[in-house]
């Protein structure tokens, strides 16, 4: 029997609030601002948790919020060959990041944590991702989409960028961006409500 029947998501996400519906997940947006400056010597695995326990708890100052529901923060990082890969800040950057994708593999990590009172339980998943070879015609069309903007890595798996992608293995819907079987395995733990509990 679950405890919760629904949550607060720590995200503006529309990829986040689409994989959760599929979960069946019921849910309010609630969330406030929270530094994603990277800390001197951290991990990509340690950064990734830091931001997604650090935006759910940040949520949790909203004054809309109530303390009796679970506030589920989220973040994904991409990184190739050690370096982490932003959201682009324009086009130009978009081609350049994909360039440096192109041809390459690359790890994308994206943790999601589920917080009440002081209580936070988080889990990670990590996926490596190959692009192939991309000609600056691929990268211009691909840019030209919108698509880039606003996402980890200046792609959007789920979209156009899928045609570049010559493998992947671990989480897709990770690289998405909210693990589902990780996202899971927390609302069952908090006993949360969803589709399949």
């Amino acid at each position: 029997m679950a405890q919760f029947e629904s949550i607060y998501l720590a995200s503006s996400s529309p990829r986040r609030k689409e994989l959760l519906k599929q979960l069946g997940v019921s849910f309010e947006l609630i969330t406030n601002q929270f530094d994603e400056t990277p800390f001197d010597k951290e991990s990509p695995a340690e950064y990734v948790k830091r931001l997604a326990i650090g935006k759910a708890r940040s949520a949790m100052t909203h004054p809309d919020y109530s303390k009796s529901i679970p506030i589920l923060g989220a973040d994904t990082i991409v990184v190739l060959e050690g370096e982490l890969l932003g959201k682009p800040k324009d086009i130009q950057d978009a081609r350049l990041t994909l360039r440096s994708l192109a041809g390459k593999k690359h790890q994308v990590f994206t943790s999601v944590a589920l917080c009440l009172g002081e209580e936070a339980i988080e889990k990670t998943a990590s996926s490596e991702v190959q692009f192939a070879r991309l000609t600056d015609r691929q990268i211009d069309a691909y840019c030209a989409t919108g698509e880039p903007f606003g996402k980890a890595g200046s792609y959007a798996i789920q979209g156009a960028a899928a045609s570049f992608i010559s493998m992947m293995s671990g989480s897709y819907t990770g690289v998405v961006g909210l693990p589902l079987y990780e996202t899971s395995l927390l609302l069952e733990q908090m006993q949360v409500k969803y589709l399949l509990s």
